[in-house]
């Protein structure tokens, strides 16, 4: 019993110290990397996403035409489940705005993307844990 509870600490300690990792040291690096070097090689598969309430994290991407395919992992693809929200995204040093939502539903659809967003994940990898999808819709500008 004294072993499995050190253990759970042991491991509540790793998970609690990744998670500070990268919000206070991993994810502002590359943010700044991605505002200083937007044409870097990090800026190819990463962009920043800016939520409503104006946080902003990097994310991977995949842009198809007027539309940007997202893979979330972790709990934030849940600010665009339902309607979805407004966002903004820095891409390669462009500011971009449109419109994000969550696809749930349709599997074929989201491992399709998933093939070309993330095409060395392992095929033995469980769906639940590729991350969900988020598309964003973007807004067209009238030149």
């Amino acid at each position: 019993m004294r072993l499995a509870l050190i253990g759970a600490a042991i491991m509540a300690s790793l998970v609690a110290g990744y998670v500070a990792y990268v919000t206070m040291i991993g994810n502002p690096r590359v943010v700044t990397d991605l505002k200083e070097h937007p044409m870097g090689e990090r800026a190819e598969r990463a962009m920043l996403l800016t939520f409503p309430d104006g946080k902003t994290i990097p994310v991977n991407y995949l842009r198809e035409d007027n539309r940007v395919y997202a893979g979330a992992d972790g709990t934030w693809w849940r600010a665009f489940d339902g309607e979805g929200a407004a966002v903004t995204l820095l891409i390669q040093g462009e500011a971009l705005t449109g419109h994000a939502t969550v696809e749930l539903q349709d599997q074929e659809f989201i491992d399709d993307v998933f093939s070309r967003l993330r095409p060395t994940v392992p095929e033995w990898l469980p769906d639940w844990a590729n991350g969900k999808l988020v598309i964003v819709d973007l807004k067209v500008s009238a030149d």
